[in-house]
Order: structure tokens, then sequence, then C-alpha cells
């Protein structure tokens, strides 16, 4: 487990699965403590018993079971309230709460906006906390999402949402995928010095066997190759790599196309 301290409260990063990350919200001097994305329940558990603590809040980005198997256990063992996004609410087991961008949901102590992300699924959202960012599975270490329900030009639009927030904003996705995603980067995006230094750095850290997450928005906006068709420089050198329009989405669509074939 590994913990980051923001002003009012500490998130707490638990590996789950093969490459999931559950995040832990625990607010300072409350006794609120929210579990974003339970792939599972036992390290949750684990981790309240040791610290004699109750798990208060489930808040879920999206549908996919490993982001919600741990629901209902948690649900039945602590009397935690689900929350989850009005679109999706027909498939997020045990949810007790829908929110939307304009129905945000109240916790005691928290500043929490929703953004709606489609395009990894219909119904993806994120949660901003102050300069905490739970962003599920549509943005990635240097990556984003399949497109599993959504269209191309739902999860461009989604990630230029994203591409808006301020730049030393922690990007808490939900799974390590960083260096596979920076091995197709290299590909695409050869001469790019801020991605050679950071191939160099989440190589050792991994090699350290510890998290390349959190990143942030100004890594990924000068590293990640879905958010680079933003930068006009990329885009010119891509148009001529590849032969396709100079525009964003299409340089995108392109982009996750190759990736799915990578």
């Amino acid at each position: 487990m590994w913990s980051y301290r923001h002003q009012n409260f500490t998130v707490h990063q638990l590996p789950a699965l093969k490459d999931n990350y559950i995040y832990l919200i625990d607010l300072h001097n409350s006794e609120i403590l929210i579990a974003v994305d339970p792939a599972e329940a036992v390290s949750i558990s684990n981790f309240c018993t040791e610290r004699d603590v109750r798990l208060t809040h489930i808040i879920n980005t999206h549908h996919h079971w490993d982001h919600t198997d741990g629901n209902k256990a948690l649900k039945e063992k602590f009397n935690a309230q689900v929350i989850g996004a009005a679109d999706d609410a027909h498939r997020i087991p045990a949810i007790d709460i829908t929110v939307s961008e304009h129905t945000p949901p109240a916790i005691d102590g928290l500043n929490i906006s929703v953004l709606e992300l489609p395009g990894h699924t219909s119904g993806h959202v994120a949660y901003l906390i102050d300069d905490a960012l739970f962003c599920g599975d549509v943005l990635f270490g240097a990556g984003c999402g399949r497109l599993f329900e959504g269209t191309p030009s739902q999860m461009w639009d989604s990630l230029n949402k994203l591409a808006k927030l301020d730049g030393k904003t922690k990007v808490y996705c939900a799974h390590e995928y960083t260096l596979p995603n920076l091995r197709f980067a290299r590909t695409v995006d050869p001469d790019n010095d801020a991605l050679d230094q950071r191939i160099h750095r989440d190589t050792q850290t991994r090699m350290d066997k510890k998290p390349t997450i959190p990143s942030t928005i100004a890594m990924e906006m000068a590293t990640n190759p879905f958010l680079r068709p933003l930068d006009e420089k990329f885009r010119n050198h891509y148009t001529g790599q590849a032969k396709v329009e100079n525009d964003g989405l299409t340089i995108f669509t392109d982009l996750r196309q190759r990736k799915d074939r990578h």
C-alpha cells in the first residue's frame, strides 16, 4: 500500500487482482472513509480491521466487474453507501445514490465534482476532489481505455474535458498499464524528450516494485499519445507519418485503432 497526502484527505492506494488499483480516501479529522472502484472486498476489510475504522462510502466510476465486485460484500459488512452514475445505475451492484455532473455526491468535508466521460463505457464518470482525479478507465498512465461501448468522438470529447483540468491535478487511474502504454507511445511519438525521460523514470519505478500512478494531467499532456493530438507539432508530424487528416479526432481514432492492434 502507498499513501499520498492532499490538503484535507489522504489517498491510500491498494493493489488488487492482477493490475488494478483500489483507492481509499481518508478524510482528515473525520470518520469518513471512501473506497473508489473496489475490485474486491478483502483488502479493504483488512485495512479497516488493522486501523479500526469503518468504510462509509463506495464510489464507482463505471459498471465493469473489476471496479464493482466488492460493492455488495462491503455494503453488507460496513453499511457503506454505494454511489455511481445515474446513467449506469441499472448495472452497478448495490447502488444507493445516483450522481451526474449536475448532481454530485454530497459528502461532508469534501468538494466533489462529477465529470461525465463516455467512451470506455456509455455511463463512465470520474470524480474530481480538489486536486485529485479518480478517472477509472478513461485515462491511464500514457494511455486511455478501450472503446467497449462508446464512439471515438465520445472518448475524444472526454479526453478533451480532462485536458482542461489544472496540470497539477493528480491522476488516480484504476490500472497499472503504464509501461506497455509507453512502449506504444514511443512508436508514434519517437522524438519526444519528455516521453524518453518518463520511460526511463517509470521503468526504474516498476523495477523498484512501486506504482507509476498517480501521474498528473501535465505529465499526460506531455507524454500520453491519446492527448498528444492536442499539440500542433505532434499533429503535423503524425499527419505526415500516418497519412491522415490533421485534426484531433481523426488522429485520435487512428491512434486508438493502432493501439488495439499493438
